[in-house]
């Protein structure tokens, strides 16, 4: 009676449905264990998103399952990528025998795999694709987004999709939904519908948050349709760690004294609104007019650590073109050269000057997050500046994995720059991280249950590929 009553609630538990291929070749023996079974997974399921954790190796994972989607739909696969990871993925692809073409027009399109930016993905028309991969896919975070948007349409017919992305942001499920959507699994409405309760309280981090009898049952969801690792161990038990155990990453919050004092006349209407000290409260318009205010100091403050390190290369990190302006004039009275890559540049000399970073060409390099957070692989650089804290972890998280991720062989330093009256931002940005710490457990935790329903065997199956039904 119990075994019938459990099979019941089997039969009634949400999973994605695998629609993708049943049989392939012998997978490139240069990938790891965990990486061929990975790909092995992620072609069965067909439409498939990873999440791992910067340094796994999503780069060789995404190229060899394009390449085996391809030889199984005899079509073309398209990689989207940010900008300047082109080069790098074209580099990765050589290292495994994996030829793929870099164009910027369709009438550069040569070969089965074409790689080009989301800058320029509107240039292509998606029914020439049988196959498309979405590299650091967290771009399909912003719920409404043009860029977001312009993906679900375009690939909404694409049989094989494949996102690629680190673990998702901690206070925003709404990019699990989106990855959702853009696999065609299931609307982001209906997944907050199904599993979510809006949630409107002051220590919300988020709109959203799971029920409470929903947690497991969401994330086993989840897992029917994206993997989600930290270490190789979290995939199985048998995948060993070796190598994946990352340096220190030392955090310095540098404190930036300040005159707080403001002059605000005597209010006769008002005697008691009168204020003697500036209070910020956290709200985006109090943030931003402090930031204003202590642009200068936090400038100088940022110049003086470069200037002390000449012999290591730096990332200056900042959020307006003001802060870049501020920094630049605080970095060129200390003798220091630099380069700044700016939204306004022209595409290519953001991707010529992040290259020139990447090949050591330019020591120090001063950006955005929004620009040069996201897929492209500095483990030569151990010294990174924040020129102030940031209210988005995702900013955070991803600018500050680009250089401390697996194959880093140094300890990281990372230098977050703020006022006396700016640290109750940093203080929330640490509170997102507990959360983004407590949702990773939950992902692995997913994992791990559904290690004995999905296994698929390590030696993997082969013989000439199988067309998928959809075919």
């Amino acid at each position: 009676m119990l075994e019938d009553y459990q099979r019941l609630l089997d039969s009634k538990r949400l999973v994605a449905q695998a629609s993708g291929v049943t049989s392939f070749g012998q997978l490139n023996p240069m990938l790891y264990p965990y990486q061929g079974e990975t790909v092995a997974w992620a072609l069965k399921t067909g439409k498939a998103a990873i999440f791992y954790d910067c340094g796994l190796g999503k780069t060789p994972i995404q190229l060899e399952w394009a390449l085996r989607a391809v030889e199984a739909t005899d079509g073309r696969a398209l990689i989207l990528a940010p900008l300047a990871v082109s080069q790098q993925t074209i580099r990765e692809g050589k290292k495994f025998g994996i030829e793929l073409t870099y164009a910027r027009e369709p009438s550069e399109i040569a070969g089965h795999i074409t790689i080009t930016n989301y800058q320029r993905a509107h240039k292509f028309d998606p029914t020439m694709f049988k196959v498309v991969v979405l590299d650091e896919s967290s771009m399909l975070k912003a719920f409404m987004g043009k860029r977001k948007q312009l993906m679900l349409e375009m690939f909404r017919n694409t049989p094989m999709r494949l996102c690629c992305s680190a673990t998702p942001a901690p206070n925003d499920h709404m990019e699990i939904g989106n990855h959702a959507a853009f696999l065609g699994v299931m609307e982001s409405h209906i997944m907050l519908q199904r599993f979510f309760l809006n949630d409107t309280g002051k220590d919300s981090l988020g709109k959203y948050r799971l029920k409470g009898h929903a947690v497991e049952d969401f994330w086993d969801w989840v897992h029917s349709w994206a993997r989600c690792a930290g270490l190789p161990s979290d995939l199985s038990p048998t995948f060993c760690d070796e190598g994946y155990v990352l340096p220190e990453l030392v955090v310095h919050k540098e404190i930036v004294s300040t005159d707080i004092t403001v002059n605000t006349g005597f209010d006769k209407k008002r005697p008691k609104q009168a204020m003697l000290f500036r209070v910020n409260n956290l709200s985006a318009t109090s943030v931003n007019k402090e930031k204003r205010l202590t642009i200068s100091d936090r400038a100088t403050r940022a110049a003086e650590i470069v200037a002390a390190e000449p012999g290591e290369q730096w990332i200056v990190w900042v959020y307006t073109n003001n802060e870049a302006d501020e920094v630049k004039k605080a970095l060129k009275a200390h003798n220091v050269e630099h380069k700044e890559v700016r939204g306004s540049d022209k595409l290519e000399r953001k991707e010529a000057r992040l290259e020139a970073f990447t090949t050591g060409e330019i020591r120090v390099l001063i950006t955005k997050p929004t620009i040069a957070g996201l897929g492209l692989n500095w483990q030569h650089c151990a010294r990174m500046v924040y020129v102030n804290p940031t209210f988005s972890f995702e900013d955070y998280y991803q600018s500050m994995r680009r250089c401390w991720r697996f194959g880093q062989t140094r300890p990281v330093h990372v230098y977050v720059i703020m006022a006396t009256t700016e640290e109750g931002v940093w203080n929330l940005l640490m509170k997102k991280q507990a959360a983004h710490e407590n949702m990773k457990k939950n992902m692995f935790a997913a994992t791990r249950r559904a290690q004995h329903k999905h296994d698929i065997p390590p030696e993997y199956i082969t013989g000439a590929a199988e067309l998928p039904l959809w075919l």
